[in-house]
């Protein structure tokens, strides 16, 4: 098992390459233990080249009602009127900290993707 670090497209394409061969061993093995730290070498380079933003909060709101079997009413028992539902959903009214508070309680979405700003 040779570890090194990856500094470049050619590290990382051959780290994937490599983690596609080792990739059903068993945990503990050699081959095991060199495709946990091959993950985390990966993960570590995929970060930083290839970071990842917080969804738009209305879409995250959306996409968790969507997971949820939620509707417009649900939305509207957790953060009060259907009417205001329907305008944070169309983006006509911005989200409170209030409102905050209860969608991350509620529907676990993490607060600071509710709290970006968003048009």
């Amino acid at each position: 098992m040779i570890i090194k670090p990856i500094k470049n497209k050619k590290d990382y394409q051959n780290a994937l390459d490599r983690l596609e061969i080792i990739f059903d061993s068993k945990k503990g093995s050699p081959n095991g233990d060199e495709l946990e730290i091959l993950g985390i070498l990966i993960e570590k380079y995929e970060d930083e080249h290839f970071p990842i933003g917080f969804p738009d909060p209305i879409e995250a709101i959306k996409f968790r009602m969507e997971q949820l079997g939620y509707n417009q009413t649900d939305l509207a028992n957790i953060i009060g009127l259907k009417s205001r539902a329907s305008e944070i959903l169309n983006k006509k009214r911005k989200l409170t900290l209030e409102m905050i508070r209860l969608l991350h309680e509620r529907l676990n979405i993490p607060t600071e993707v509710l709290i970006q700003s968003y048009e």
